[in-house]
């Protein structure tokens, strides 16, 4: 049995990847999104090619790991809010009730 695994949110997270890694501006979300993707796939056993296209993108924005989570953090803090509609956000952690 081999060690590496495929996530359950694979496909969705990877149509989420394949929009962001040609982001040349990204928004509020998508730095939201490449955030969660980190901390989800950080220590999953596998999904190498989602792991390795993160960095990549990382790359193309110019920026840290440590410098998005600060963005983000002071995202969240000006009271960031996703779309209750946006489907892509599932497993993020934010609060989807009406």
């Amino acid at each position: 049995m081999s060690k590496e695994q495929t996530h359950p949110l694979h496909a969705i997270d990877r149509n989420i990847i394949d929009s962001l890694i040609t982001k040349e501006k990204p928004e509020d979300l998508d730095f939201i999104n490449l955030a969660r993707l980190i901390n989800r796939y950080n220590y999953f056993p596998g999904e190498i090619e989602i792991k390795n296209d993160i960095e990549k993108i990382l790359k193309f924005w110019n920026i840290t790991k440590n410098q998005l989570f600060s963005k983000t953090k002071k995202i969240w803090s000006k009271s960031f809010r996703p779309s209750n509609t946006n489907k892509d956000l599932v497993g993020s952690g934010f609060d989807a009730s009406n």
